[in-house]
């Protein structure tokens, strides 16, 4: 199977941090989201991937270069729309089911299990869904305790199961046929609610293991913790998320991850809870604790619950876990 990767979108909840990168180049641990999303893919055989690109694009075509190939996308098509574009390639013409990732995640899905459930089920589509108590908040997906998704964002019946979706997966070619032939659309609204009413068979799998979605400063930082204490389990990374790669000459707290070419300081403190990204620095005398330094930042005083990047501080004030 085939597979895209969404990468396109603003960033918007992200505030001033989604001007300087694209959401899936946001570092966890000082990897980039997007290539979390690659190596599940390529964890499960998944060989030939194409990520669409809108928003600062070009720096998730500089990050992943020819690992893959790109649907670039001078006005912004949406969720379905940037599908319903590379439709044709996805589908090998309309004959093949493929895969759907998206790019702001870390999930611990296993995609084999997804496409046997698909295959057996013979249905339209198959979501990835996580069960929890607050799925409203997320836009609800209820399904039974056959497997088959009853409920879509308030429209169909309750089911046994009230879930949010992941952003994870799998379109037959007749779904993606509701889907406009041009322009921006969304893949629930116009893709999955018209096959839901007609009765299509929408399949529901529910994750028993890690997710996390960062679209928020807050969950952004939630999110390296999660990685940096053990919490986020992944069959397939891209990378550690623990470690000392730099040149540290001042004092560490565990846990912490300083990639390769950074510099700790003399006399700096950093951690528990800090990521030193590649070739950023912590000028001596720094107190950090629960940060996130990207690539080529420079970090100085004292902060706690911060993200440190290029063009300066973002400050967040709440209790991450």
């Amino acid at each position: 199977m085939r597979a895209m990767i969404l990468a396109a979108g603003f960033g918007t909840r992200l505030g001033t941090l989604g001007e300087e990168r694209p959401k899936p180049m946001f570092p966890v641990c000082d990897i980039p989201l997007v290539r979390y999303a690659l190596a599940l893919l390529r964890g499960h055989d998944v060989g030939e991937i194409c990520v669409n690109l809108h928003h600062h694009g070009e720096l998730i075509e500089a990050e992943l270069g020819d690992e893959v190939s790109y649907s670039r996308e001078e006005v912004i098509l949406g969720t379905g729309g940037g599908l319903q574009r590379m439709g044709d390639w996805l589908t090998r013409g309309g004959r093949d089911p493929f895969f759907v990732v998206n790019g702001k995640l870390l999930v611990d899905a296993d995609l084999h299990q997804l496409r046997a459930r698909h295959e057996r089920s013979d249905a339209a589509a198959t979501m990835l869904l996580r069960e929890t108590p607050d799925a409203a908040r997320w836009g609800a997906i209820d399904v039974g305790d056959d497997g088959r998704v009853t409920s879509i964002i308030g429209q169909g019946t309750p089911g046994a199961h009230s879930c949010m979706f992941t952003g994870v997966h799998i379109l037959s070619p007749r779904i993606l046929r509701r889907l406009p032939a041009t322009g921006e659309s969304d893949s629930i609204r116009q893709a999955y609610l018209p096959a839901l009413a007609a009765g299509e068979h929408i399949e529901g799998v529910l994750l028993d293991g890690y997710f996390h979605e960062h679209s928020i400063p807050e969950r952004y930082l939630e999110g390296n913790w999660n990685a940096l204490r053990g919490r986020a389990r992944l069959k397939h990374s891209p990378g550690p998320f623990t470690g000392i790669d730099g040149a540290v000459h001042g004092e560490i707290v565990e846990p912490v991850r300083v990639a390769a070419g950074a510099v700790v300081e003399a006399g700096a403190r950093v951690g528990p809870d800090v990521v030193v990204g590649k070739g950023a620095v912590v000028k001596a005398g720094a107190r950090l604790e629960r940060v996130v330094i990207w690539p080529g930042a420079t970090a100085e005083g004292e902060l706690r619950d911060a993200i440190v990047t290029p063009k300066g501080v973002f400050q967040t004030g709440g209790d991450h876990g």
